[in-house]
Order: C-alpha cells, then structure tokens, then sequence
C-alpha cells in the first residue's frame, strides 16, 4: 500500500502528521509575499518541514487509512510498517527516497535525514485557485510645476490690474484711487492664500489616503491570520481504546508453510512442524474449502521476515508470509 496519498490529504488538514517508526511532517503557514526587484507575487502557502524524531504512533495516519480502506485499524498499522521498512532499504540502497507531492527525504553522510520541499503542491486550502505571478512595472509620471515666487505672482497681478484699468480717465481714476487700491489688494490677498493653501490641500489629503490604505491591508493581513487557525471541515476526532495488560498480544504476521484440501493431510504437516520444533498451528477451512497449516505468528514485520529467511533456507524455499489478524 502506497501511504503518500494519504500523508498528502491530511497535510491540508492538520499542522503535523506522524509516520510512525519513520519521522513527522510540520506544517506552518507563510504569509503572502511580494519580490519587488522582479514585481512578483506569491499566495499565502503552507511550508513543510521534517522532524525524524518524532516517530511515536498517534493513531492520526492509521486511522485515516482504516477509513479510506473500510479496514481494521491493526491491519492499516501493519500497511504503515511495511512501508516503513521499504522506505528504509531504499534510503540504505539508494541514499534518498521520493515521496510524490511532498519532497525528497535523503541520507547524510552523517547518517542523518534531510528533507528536500516539493514547493509545486500549496497544502494551505484557504489558497486554492491562488497561483504567483509577475506583474509589469508601473510608471508614473509627475507633473512638473514651475516654481513661482510670491514676488513674482505679485508683480503679475500689479500688471493686470494696470492694464484693465487704462481705460479709465485720468480725473475719475484720481477720485477712484482708494477703491482701486483695496481692490488690489483684496486681489492679491486671495492669490497669496490661494497659492499658500492649495498645498495644504494636496498634503492632507495624501495623508487620508495613507491612513485608508494602511487600514485595508490592516484587514487583509487580519483575513489571512484566521485563515490559519480555522478549518471548516476536518477528520472526525480519532476515538483510541487502550488495551489492557491483560489482553493477549496480537500476532497479525504468519508464515505459511502451505494450505490442504484434506484435514488429515493438514494435520499430518501440523505434526511434521511440531516435530521440528516449529510452533505450528492449523486454520479453520477458509472460504475456498482449504485448510491453511502456519509454522508461526510474529507480533512485527520484521520478526517474521527474519524467521521466513530462515526456513526458506532450511525447510521450504515457497514460504510465505500473510498478513492478516486471526
């Protein structure tokens, strides 16, 4: 049974996933980023990391396979060891192993393990549809405004005022002097504060401008914190009984020195076995009429795998090992 698959859709789902007897995968969240010497973007995304010495079974994996499999819980526990164990001969034989989705787990030259990120999978759910992108650079352009002095601006005005007023005679613009002379001044009054107060204008709304748009990527960075911590639909609770002391120890591993139509044929090998010094056992009659003889049940894989080694050497080359609790 390949476990990558399911290792992947608990990902999306919980913050660390443990594969028992072989280390744990940790996720935590990475805010949305922004290169700017090459205008790229990239969603929020889960980063994973690897811990090997996390290796206790927490029930989270087995019980997710037993669902998906419509299994026992014991025989999802035996599928995660045996994959466990080809794991560990290809990290042996090769120096790494691929795990499809996640990354690559390699073997130091300290005999240590090194995670490598598949960076192609965002395990963050609330970022699905989200890819990166490169947006072009925009340019702006700023108008150019001449610099006026107030000297300037009030010889202009002086000028004007002089030219609307050459129509008047000489003897009513003598009379009207004092009107003329406020009205200038009015004039230029309006242009200095004008020129004075339009600057004022642009500064402040600037400044709004600023307190809006630090407001709204206040609310973003709000919308992506909660983002983290909330998950809409996760894995029901897994619900463990422990077992007391007293139980009988399970042997879900047995090898099996071969399966007889005939009862008296079954029995027959089942003293062969004993003789030996095997601790053999004989089945019931199975679904196709047979009746299975066993040399032994071991409680791990590996225990059994040893032992099956060994009598094919010595006993019988076509020894096999099955997988399954009686």
């Amino acid at each position: 049974m390949k476990i990558e698959l399911y290792i992947a859709q608990l990902l999306y789902r919980y913050q660390c996933v443990t594969v028992p007897g072989f280390g744990a995968f940790l996720t935590e969240i990475q805010s949305a980023q922004l290169i700017e010497n090459s205008n790229s973007f990239f969603p929020p995304k889960k980063m994973i990391s690897f811990n090997s010495y996390l290796k206790n079974n927490d029930g989270l994996l087995a019980n997710h396979i037993a669902q998906a499999e419509k299994t026992s819980y014991d025989y999802a526990v035996s599928a995660i060891e045996y994959e466990v164990l080809n794991w560990k001969k290809a990290l042996q034989e090769n120096n790494s192993i691929s795990i499809k989705n996640i990354g690559v787990i390699s073997l130091t030259s300290e005999n240590n393990l090194h995670f490598t990120l598949n960076e192609q999978t965002n395990y963050l759910s609330e970022s699905f549809g989200l890819t990166s992108f490169v947006s072009p650079k925009v340019k702006r352009e700023l108008e150019v405004i001449k610099n006026t002095t107030i000297s300037e601006i009030t010889t202009a005005i002086v000028e004007e005022e002089k030219s609307l007023f050459n129509f008047i005679p000489d003897t009513e613009t003598k009379k009207s002097n004092p009107y003329i002379k406020y009205a200038a001044i009015l004039v230029l009054g309006l242009s200095v504060a004008g020129t004075i107060a339009y600057p004022m204008y642009q500064n402040r709304i600037a400044s709004e401008t600023i307190l809006v748009e630090t407001a709204v990527q206040k609310q973003v960075q709000n919308k992506i914190q909660e983002a983290t911590f909330f998950i809409k639909t996760p894995i029901p609770a897994v619900t463990l009984s422990l077992k007391s002391n007293k139980e009988v120890t399970k042997l879900p591993y047995h090898i099996m020195a071969g399966a007889f139509r005939s009862e008296a044929n079954a029995q027959k090998r089942y003293n062969q076995l004993i003789a030996k010094g095997f601790k053999a056992r004989v089945l019931g009659i199975n679904k196709n009429g047979l009746y299975p003889v066993l040399y032994g049940s071991y409680s791990t894989f590996a225990e059994a795998e040893k032992e099956k080694n060994t009598i094919t050497t010595s006993d019988n080359p076509e020894a096999w090992i099955l997988i399954q609790s009686l």
